[in-house]
């Protein structure tokens, strides 16, 4: 029986996950793409606690162009509001993703922020 499109993600997600996990040198930033918004966090798995947050909801991210773009912007939002509160490398959680279009402008935007994963 075919897998539908969520219970691939999900496959994938639980995989990748064996493996990326976020303490504290090394945070975890996990992206969340719906059809109309990207999310990015960047989780300390050790403590279970958010260090930072960016999404396309926010009013300081101006939504001009495409999605592509939209995400590069948060990708760059969320860097600052790492660098800002002392985080300077990350592990990169795609979240099941494939690491094509938003997913990868969301990660070239935190790269040119300043972020190394």
């Amino acid at each position: 029986m075919a897998l539908t499109k969520a219970q691939r993600r999900t496959r994938i997600k639980r995989r990748v996950r064996k493996t990326v996990q976020g303490t504290n040198s090394k945070p975890r930033l996990s992206v969340y793409r719906s059809n109309k918004e990207i999310y990015a966090q960047i989780i300390n798995d050790v403590d279970s606690k958010t260090l930072a947050a960016a999404s396309s909801l926010d009013k300081a991210i101006a939504k001009e162009g495409t999605k592509s773009d939209v995400a590069k912007a948060v990708g760059k939002a969320i860097a600052e509001r790492a660098i800002a509160s002392g985080i300077e490398s990350i592990a990169f959680d795609r979240n099941g993703y494939l690491y094509h279009g938003r997913i990868k402008s969301l990660a070239d935007g935190a790269r040119e922020g300043g972020l190394k994963f």
